[in-house]
């Protein structure tokens, strides 16, 4: 699709915050000892995936060293290497691993993206920031006009789907929560695949399969 493909060319050069900026070059600079020999992306992330999607996954930033080290939305990281391999067990990815951005993989009927476009020190970005990058974001949504279920991981990604998707009140976050958007649109909630929760027991891969597999439930069933 034309219009997405401009879009993330227009996210790939925002420089609208300074902090943001400052962060993802530096880390860009510096690198992590690993990945010494690798040439960083250092810039904003733009979405990948299907642009005629029926399932939207809605992450929260770029990770220093993956995203911001790849290009690609979680790629080179561990929280990418859960996801994807959750991806590729339910159908949507053609491998379970996605490592540099021009390894093969591939997605079918799922896209991915985020609120944030640029990796935040601590991964935490501020307000302002997370309002500067929603711009990018509401555009996408416009823009993946067949999506029919969005499964968002963390809160921070439920939030900006709910004020994004015109959900109000907001019922509590929780995983496995489904949240009616209209007749035609649901959001699914899962903890974020990061290490906090991965490493910690409290988000398991049967817990990440269910909610992909009831993602595939819903965006069939409309």
């Amino acid at each position: 699709m034309k219009a997405l493909r401009e879009l993330n060319a227009q996210i790939a050069d925002c420089r609208a915050c300074p902090r943001l900026v400052a962060w993802r070059e530096q880390v860009a600079h510096e690198k992590r000892a690993a990945y010494r020999h690798d040439q960083y992306w250092g810039r904003p992330v733009p979405g990948f995936g299907d642009p005629r999607a029926r399932l939207l996954v809605v992450g929260l930033a770029p990770a220093a060293h993956g995203a911001n080290r790849t290009g690609r939305m979680f790629t080179g990281d561990r929280s990418g290497d859960w996801l994807y391999r959750a991806l590729h067990r339910a159908g949507y990815a053609n491998q379970p691993t996605a490592t540099h951005i021009d390894d093969g993989l591939e997605l079918a009927d799922a896209y991915i993206t985020s609120p944030v476009h640029c990796a935040p020190p601590a991964n935490k970005p501020t307000a302002d920031e997370r309002a500067n990058c929603r711009r990018w974001f509401t555009q996408e949504l416009d823009l993946l006009d067949n999506v029919r279920v969005v499964v968002v991981l963390g809160q921070i990604g439920y939030q900006a789907a709910c004020v994004d998707l015109g959900v109000s009140p907001r019922p509590k976050f929780g995983h496995g929560v489904e949240v009616a958007i209209d007749e035609h649109r649901t959001i699914v909630c899962s903890y974020h695949v990061s290490q906090q929760n991965t490493f910690t027991g409290r988000l398991t891969e049967a817990m990440l399969d269910a909610v992909f597999t009831r993602a595939r439930e819903l965006a069939e069933s409309r």
